[in-house]
């Protein structure tokens, strides 16, 4: 049930009071005069038969059509004519006159009462929300206000939720600055590895040429232009800027094009991809994208897998979502990684050494950006398993 407010609660009923005063004592002054008019109608016709007592009939006549009630204007009024005035036949007794004027004094104390109080209640609750402002503003915080409900009460939530979106709009900036300033320190850190690598060839070639120091020079430089489209790309994704073109993609076709992609690393690492065909099972997807991220979950799972053993893929579609999972029969996950697994420039403890950690972090990235989402976990027979699930709504 709605709670009314403190100051209603006192206003209503004081203006109620005063309204029923005034009625009441217009009732009264109406009865009274009445009374009064009906006296001096009947003395008047008494002393009239008293001196003409023929003229009964004429009396009753006259008061049956009402004519003494009939309104004229001043100037045909007999009394006038007469040199009388209104004054010289206003009868107004001293009781009626106190009463008229108790009641208008109370009329006008009540409503000062009722307008003093609103007024102090109103002040109140302007000094209660500024105080509020003020220890908000000094860096305070205050989790609930007044629950009072009033005039005031929308424009407090209004403040509230500015306050909040406020709040909120802060700790995203802390929290984005803080991630730049540590993405920052991983990205020096990732090109001062390269960059020392390229700087110690140069100068063992210039004290001994050979053509293992070139290789070397050529694989870090690889390396800096892996980095570099990398962080172009999540920049992209970070800004926004990522154009996605969605349309309804088979999975089977995503799973087999991501493969014949990584054959040559296949083939160096000794493993084999077993991706069986479920039937046609089909997501709404940007193709280019969804491949690049399932890429990087099958290419992780070879870093991570044995010779001669097998990088396995599964997909399955019901009323909510279609599932994707991809998994190794190496060892697995370490506990204390999986909570770090999809955080840039983070590496596990069976990761490859080539690599720089945003792999993951991008294909998470791109699959959430198409209403799925990515997980890491264990698998039961053994090996390090993700799994995607794109929702159909």
């Amino acid at each position: 049930m709605k709670r009314q407010s403190d100051s209603n609660s006192i206003v209503l009923p004081a203006l109620a009071v005063g309204f029923m005063t005034t009625a009441l004592t217009a009732l009264a002054l109406i009865y009274y005069y009445s009374h009064l008019q009906f006296q001096v109608i009947g003395n008047a016709c008494e002393e009239i038969l008293k001196r003409f007592p023929d003229s009964k009939q004429t009396i009753l006549e006259m008061l049956k059509e009402q004519k003494f009630f009939t309104p004229r204007s001043a100037d045909t009024n007999l009394l006038t004519s007469l040199g009388y005035d209104l004054s010289d036949f206003c009868i107004v007794r001293p009781a009626v006159l106190w009463i008229a004027m108790i009641c208008f004094c109370a009329c006008v104390v009540l409503f000062l009462c009722v307008f003093q109080s609103w007024r102090k209640r109103t002040e109140s609750r302007i000094n209660r929300i500024t105080a509020c402002l003020e220890k908000i503003n000094t860096g305070g915080w205050v989790s609930l206000w007044d629950n009072s409900e009033d005039e005031y009460s929308r424009l407090q939530d209004e403040i509230y939720k500015t306050v909040a979106s406020l709040y909120q709009t802060r700790d995203a900036a802390l929290q984005a600055k803080n991630n730049f300033a540590e993405n920052l320190s991983n990205i020096a850190h990732q090109l001062k590895t390269p960059i020392t690598a390229i700087s110690l060839s140069v100068q063992m070639m210039k004290e001994h040429s050979s053509p293992v120091y070139l290789e070397r020079i050529e694989r870090q430089i690889h390396r800096l232009t892996q980095l570099e489209e990398a962080l172009l790309l999540l920049s992209r994704i970070d800004a926004g800027t990522l154009k996605l073109k969605r349309k309804p993609e088979d999975v089977f076709t995503i799973l087999t094009l991501a493969s014949d992609n990584l054959q040559e690393l296949v083939i160096e690492a000794n493993v084999s991809i077993d991706i069986p065909e479920m039937g046609s099972v089909c997501v709404t997807v940007d193709l280019d994208w969804t491949m690049e991220a399932v890429m990087n979950l099958m290419k992780n799972c070879m870093e991570a897998s044995p010779p001669k053993t097998t990088v396995h893929c599964y997909y399955e579609e019901n009323p909510l979502y279609v599932q994707i999972q991809i998994w190794d029969e190496g060892q697995g996950f370490e506990k204390e990684e999986l909570p770090h697994l999809f955080e840039r420039f983070y590496r596990g403890k069976h990761g490859a050494d080539s690599g720089i950690g945003i792999g993951l972090s991008m294909a998470k990235s791109i699959i959430e950006m198409q209403n799925g989402v990515l997980r890491a976990f264990n698998h039961s027979d053994g090996g390090a398993c993700f799994e995607i699930r794109f929702y159909c709504h």
